[in-house]
């Protein structure tokens, strides 16, 4: 079994030391802040003298780095993939406002506020200081609607979840009146189709609901939806995989993200999970409603 890297980064108060914290809570050894010049010489340190010891490895890099040393991190990436290593990058962030807040109630200083550098201005330096990392990233999560908790369990199922070289492929619903997740590679519009909403006796229930699945089962629409997404992502699903990519994130939206998505995503999820054995679901608008 080869080595399996991690490298953890993204914006100062988007959860990177969470996702540290939860790394190492599943037996990954976990170095913070390391600087990027010393990435290289550290994973062959551990590579030589530590690889059977420490079989997994999670870094975290911030924006306390050299703008031409960031730069350098996604050809580094590919040549450690190159060498065998299962090296994947998880980038974390959220929405200014949300940044704003954060620090406001937690009083800590932001790393590149200085001087006349005020936390706005530092925040936008630091997305842009980080743009070759989020380029090169194999998981882009926004923590913006997410607490600690829901941070750490989503950490934990898709990582420790994960085989060495296969494609961890999640289908999540949401509700457009939630917003759209910022973490999706894909995003599909299912409001167009009938909704149980507009059924009494439906109303309160969910897409996992065996009544609402009756329902949503007899519309000729619903099926004719989920057959071209399906088709879609058939060949989306295998380019992905054979780009190495460690993650793929399908996000299935309706108005309430209680009836039409939630049924569509898990339709989708029980697909593609009879030939890929690491697909999960998510329905976190169900705890919102």
């Amino acid at each position: 079994m080869s080595m399996r890297l991690i490298i953890v980064s993204g914006l100062s108060g988007s959860g990177k030391s969470v996702a540290l914290h939860m790394l190492e809570d599943i037996d990954f050894y976990c170095v913070d802040n390391i600087p990027a010049a010393l990435l290289k010489s550290f994973i062959s340190h551990t590579v030589r003298g530590m690889g059977d010891t420490y079989p997994r490895i999670a870094v975290g890099l911030d924006a306390r780095n050299r703008a031409n040393e960031i730069e350098t991190i996604p050809a580094l990436v590919s040549e450690l993939r190159r060498s065998g290593i299962d090296c994947e990058v998880l980038y974390l962030h959220a929405a200014e406002e949300v940044l704003l807040k954060r620090y406001a109630e937690t009083r800590r200083k932001h790393p590149l506020v200085r001087g006349d550098v005020g936390l706005r201005e530092a925040i936008a330096s630091e997305r842009k200081l980080l743009e070759p990392i989020i380029t090169a990233a194999d998981w882009v999560i926004d923590t913006s609607n997410m607490g600690v908790h829901a941070l750490r369990e989503l950490i934990r199922q898709r990582i420790d979840s994960r085989r060495e070289g296969r494609l961890s492929l999640m289908f999540e619903s949401f509700g457009y009146k939630h917003g759209i997740p910022g973490d999706a590679d894909f995003v599909f519009d299912v409001r167009s189709l009938p909704n149980p909403y507009w059924q009494p006796e439906l109303r309160d229930l969910t897409g996992r609901d065996p009544a609402v699945i009756e329902y949503l089962a007899g519309c000729t629409a619903v099926r004719t939806m989920i057959a071209d997404l399906t088709a879609f992502l058939e060949k989306r699903v295998g380019e992905f995989s054979l780009a190495n990519r460690s993650y793929l994130t399908v996000a299935i939206g309706c108005t309430g993200g209680q009836h039409r998505s939630v049924y569509i995503a898990e339709q989708l999820a029980e697909h593609f999970h009879k030939t890929r054995p690491q697909v999960l679901t998510r329905h976190d608008s169900l705890q919102k409603n």
